[in-house]
């Protein structure tokens, strides 16, 4: 990307706000693979609702589709897509990181990029993780990244070391993994065979809390989680909320996606119980609230097709999720479990 056009968007960033009255200076900023930042310190007095309310005023000078714009500490964040978005694609960025650490950490799904270029990975048995809720719109990436997670854990653990267990409505969201030795159970298509999955491990993890045996760890991975309860009633919904309150002690992480996590359509002791949030773009601020668990995150602003927020333990780190197709992660488990 040529300086000489950064310098003139940072150029339009501060003249739009000297034209509103809330003048403020370019300082600096990131490229990411698909966002450019400016980091932009306000003059003394320059209310910060006050920049915030110029988002749309700045998208029509730049000629951009939106601007996000955040607060970090002193400096505020102007956020542009970049004209050239550029894919972060898994299998270079799994080598990266499998060089940087001499031991890969056990169960743990690598995610994506961070806005400050560091690979952001997830642990799941962290006491601050446990179970992941993945949120987002159609077309945000959120049945993507699943797959990019699901693919460096396999990668990375042995049958021995985690179980899958899929329910995968439509049968082609994680259909490459079906085949795999780590999957205990794999279902499709109807709500019977998605309950008596949901059954299955209810009873693996009630054995498990008796017997005081949590590994080799197991991940149930569903995909369209607002529909496996609306469809399933008051009897699914029961079977993953004792799931999500009491499946660690036994070993049971949940991976769930979900358009729109709201306790009206969840419940309350569901949705309380995924500490970690993966979130992509949603419709409204009140989606973004809802889907993150925290509001002001900006998530309604977000530019979708692996643009994401990591809420975790209270911190929010953007990320551009890692990349892989259907078919690419074919041929790699094949090659890795022939």
């Amino acid at each position: 990307m040529k300086r000489r056009w950064l310098e003139a968007q940072a150029d339009l960033v501060e003249q739009v706000l000297w034209q509103h009255r809330s003048p403020g200076r370019v300082t600096g900023g990131r490229v990411t693979p698909t966002a450019i930042l400016f980091q932009v310190v306000p003059a003394p007095g320059v209310r910060w609702s006050r920049l915030k309310s110029l988002a749309e005023d700045l998208a029509m000078a730049l000629g951009v589709p939106g601007v996000r714009i955040q607060r970090e500490g002193p400096v505020v964040q102007v956020e542009i897509p970049r004209p050239d978005p550029q894919v972060v694609r898994f299998l270079p960025l799994m080598e990266r990181v499998r060089q940087a650490l001499p031991r890969y950490p056990a169960y743990t799904a690598l995610l994506g990029l961070a806005t400050d270029g560091a690979p952001l990975l997830i642990r799941l048995t962290s006491p601050q993780v446990t179970h992941i809720l993945i949120a987002g719109t159609t077309g945000s990436g959120k049945t993507s990244l699943a797959r990019t997670m699901l693919a460096s854990l396999v990668l990375t653990q042995r049958p021995g070391q985690l179980m899958l267990m899929i329910v995968d409505p439509k049968g082609t969201a994680f259909a490459a993994f079906q085949s795999l030795p780590h999957v205990l159970r794999f279902a499709t298509g109807e709500m019977p065979k998605a309950a008596a999955c949901l059954e299955e491990a209810v009873q693996l993890m009630e054995r498990r809390s008796r017997e005081g045996i949590f590994t080799p760890r197991l991940v149930l991975v569903i995909d369209e989680l607002g529909d496996l309860v609306q469809q399933g009633g008051r009897e699914v919904g029961e079977q993953l909320t004792r799931l999500a309150q009491r499946g660690r002690e036994a070993g049971i992480h949940l991976l769930a996606c979900t358009q729109k996590p709201t306790a009206a359509l969840l419940g309350g002791r569901l949705t309380a119980n995924f500490p970690a949030r993966l979130v992509g773009r949603v419709v409204s601020a009140e989606d973004a609230r809802v889907a993150a668990g925290i509001g002001g995150t900006g998530a309604e602003r977000l530019q979708g097709k692996g643009d994401f927020l990591a809420v975790v333990g209270g911190t929010v780190t953007r990320f551009q999720a890692a990349y892989i197709a259907p078919e690419e992660i074919r041929r790699i488990l094949q090659q890795a479990f022939p």
